[in-house]
């Protein structure tokens, strides 16, 4: 009999396959990033038909073959259905998926990343906060649970932890008063922003909103840091740079 697991996870993309399957590709909680078939998804009637699209969260029933698995059953606890009534929510969500892909390996524990994944897709579609400030949240954070975060609580020239007023590029970090060799020059609120974005619990992240100045700050800063620790570009970030006209 085959093996059967349940993982609990969310649909990174969906692509379909000859006739009826779809190869989708799930960040999971327990297994990391998996791809796998659901054959017969795109079939009438088929359990799997509303189940295998992007953004669906819940819980999965696989089987592992020799090199991919096989999506027998779902249980789907959120579609994110509200994000497909905005363009623009769309094409953020997507970009969110497209780096959760990025960065997920199999075989790892991606626990953090799921949950700020789902999380960030929430904060999208509750307007509590701005789409873009969410987005920008989502970066430094994404990149901070992948290990290639800045060194944002001690200065990377002395490591001293007060007084902190510029970054540096080059160095990938804050940088103190004492210590002003080179550097861009930020508000405190944007230092302390950073800092609790890159340190707090995903659950409080979406909670606060900033001002314009402070976000400038934090997106001019993601835009250059990511491109020295990010190897790629993101399509589904160019499509909504055009739509969002940003």
């Amino acid at each position: 009999m085959v093996n059967q697991i349940k993982v609990t996870g969310m649909i990174l993309s969906s692509t379909p396959v000859g006739e009826y399957d779809r190869r989708v590709v799930l960040l999971t909680k327990e297994r990391g990033k998996i791809s796998g078939f659901a054959r017969g998804a795109r079939r009438q009637g088929s359990s799997l038909l509303g189940a295998t699209g992007a953004f669906t969260f819940g819980k999965f029933t696989v089987y592992e073959g020799k090199s991919s698995y096989t999506l027998v059953q779902a249980e789907v606890i959120n579609y994110f259905s509200e994000l497909r009534g905005d363009t623009k929510w769309v094409c953020r969500g997507l970009y969110f998926l497209e780096m959760a892909d990025y960065y997920a390996r199999e075989g790892t524990d991606e626990t953090l990343l799921l949950k700020l994944l789902y999380q960030s897709l929430r904060a999208l579609t509750a307007k509590s906060i701005p789409d873009s400030l969410v987005q920008v949240i989502f970066e430094w954070k994404a990149i901070a649970i992948n290990g290639e975060g800045p060194q944002a609580f001690s200065c990377v020239f002395c490591g001293k932890k007060e007084g902190l007023e510029r970054f540096s590029m080059r160095r990938g970090g804050l940088v103190c008063g004492k210590c002003q060799e080179e550097g861009r020059k930020l508000h405190p609120s944007t230092v302390y922003t950073l800092q609790y974005i890159l340190s707090a619990p995903v659950e409080q992240l979406y909670q606060f909103v900033v001002s314009r100045q402070v976000q400038e700050e934090l997106e001019t800063l993601w835009k250059d840091y990511s491109r020295i620790h990010i190897d790629k570009t993101f399509q589904t970030l160019e499509i909504l740079k055009q739509i969002a006209g940003e």
